[in-house]
């Protein structure tokens, strides 16, 4: 998991599960009565005035929220009876807002929690909907780091090692400074391989601003991989205008979206 691969989005479904959840603490119903008399009557919070309200409804948007979360941060989809997260995380967050509206307006005075709750509730509907089409929602949350060296994969990798920049040399380190960049391409031996228009081609680290799905090399249309932004990934060849780059276990896939992306 990679926090870094959160957007904007993602932090507001994060928030509005927190304030979903703090609804579900407090008062469903209000009084009219005089005070005396309020101060009298215990009114139930969602828990306590119905289980359906409280875990069907409540706890409802903050499971879809988590789910929705959760399929972010994992490096691969995953799924639920053939669902992937995202989208049943989405589906249940919307389900429970469509409730909550329900019940505000069915109880005649409704409480600060249920008012509260149909605040929340309707957005985390609206990030869940808005967050993949909207430019600014889908900016990353936190911003990519900008080392001054780039790292190998994970930044506490052995150098030297099979894959790594400057393998088999040593490196010189400033005093009181970081390694200075190897100044070798892969694996420590120049390489060439064809560019659109020819050429020599040297592998390269790279960083990518925003979360990038990684295709298969045999052009299927079906990811197997999503870069995340804060990860050095390495470059190990140029198509035309697409970048076969490898993951930090090993695998190897096509790059279509190369704009953007910083060079180590």
């Amino acid at each position: 998991m990679n926090i870094r691969s959160l957007t904007r989005g993602d932090g507001v479904v994060i928030g509005a599960a927190v304030l979903l959840f703090i609804a579900s603490l407090l008062d469903v119903a209000g009084c009219d009565a005089p005070d005396s008399v309020c101060e009298a009557v215990d009114i139930p919070n969602a828990w306590g005035f119905n289980l359906g309200l409280g875990l069907g409804t409540y706890m409802l948007g903050v499971a879809g929220a988590a789910l929705v979360v959760l399929a972010r941060l994992l490096p691969q989809p995953r799924k639920i009876a053939g669902l992937e997260l995202g989208p049943v995380g989405a589906a249940l967050s919307i389900a429970s807002a469509w409730a909550l509206l329900w019940w505000t307006i069915d109880v005649e005075d409704a409480g600060v929690g249920l008012i509260l709750g149909l605040i929340a509730g309707l957005v985390l509907a609206g990030g869940v909907i808005a967050a993949p089409i909207v430019p600014a929602l889908s900016a990353p949350l936190l911003p990519a780091p900008r080392p001054a060296a780039p790292q190998p994969y994970g930044g506490g990798q052995p150098s030297g090692g099979y894959g790594y920049p400057g393998a088999g040399q040593p490196q010189q380190a400033p005093f009181g400074g970081q390694p200075q960049q190897p100044q070798q391409p892969f694996g420590g031996q120049p390489q060439q391989a064809p560019q659109g228009g020819g050429g020599d081609f040297s592998p390269f680290w790279f960083a990518v601003p925003v979360p990038r799905p990684l295709f298969a090399e045999d052009g299927s249309q079906s990811p197997i991989a999503e870069l995340a932004p804060g990860t050095w990934y390495l470059a190990v060849e140029q198509r035309g205008g697409t970048l076969v780059a490898q993951t930090q276990d090993g695998r190897r896939g096509v790059l279509q979206d190369t704009s953007g992306i910083q060079r180590g």
